[in-house]
């Protein structure tokens, strides 16, 4: 699909959502939107261009996977954002040097798969997360292994493994959602 038919979709949903009158949401049309209901150090206002960056990295980093992958790239997006060391923006993150796909913000993604994308992006902008993931931030291909020691795997999807770093003999925190 088109950048810009992209936009229009995501931009009709969210009207949609902030909308009273519109939907089951009884959220006043002036209020500032925030990623979800769990405490998070960071609030974020859910632009259409946030809502898109967001997207487009669970699409292209998935491997247009099902909607676990999807959501399991969502939650790491987001802990990165909720880190003290992140950019300020879900597109601050995204687009950071090397970390995640080329042109991850700039291909076009396959219009079959947009309604499935924008669900689960606007999933996690609610406030779910994939509950294996946990407070991972990091991922890389399934497949391949490291011998680092301060790599600890916690989960599989969409194609990647997820892991969170820590030293060597660390207890692994629950994560508190």
């Amino acid at each position: 699909m088109k950048r810009r038919q992209w936009q229009h979709a995501l931009s009709l949903l969210g009207v949609a959502l902030a909308m009273p009158g519109l939907s089951a949401c009884t959220t006043p049309p002036h209020a500032v939107l925030t990623t979800g209901s769990t405490p998070s150090p960071k609030a974020i206002v859910v632009t259409e261009a946030e809502r898109d960056c967001l997207g487009r990295a669970m699409y292209f980093e998935a491997n247009r996977s099902d909607a676990d992958g999807l959501l399991a790239v969502g939650t790491v997006v987001m802990n990165r954002f909720e880190a003290p060391s992140s950019p300020g923006t879900i597109c601050g993150v995204v687009g950071q040097p090397r970390q995640f796909a080329a042109g991850v913000l700039t291909k076009p993604m396959a219009d079959k798969d947009v309604q499935k994308v924008a669900d689960v992006t606007d999933a996690v902008l609610d406030g779910a997360r994939h509950p294996q993931v946990g407070r991972a931030m990091h991922f890389h291909l399934a497949g391949l292994r490291f011998s680092y020691d301060n790599m600890h795997y916690v989960a599989e999807a969409g194609g990647n493994v997820f892991y969170e770093k820590r030293k060597a003999g660390a207890e692994l925190v629950a994560p508190t959602r």
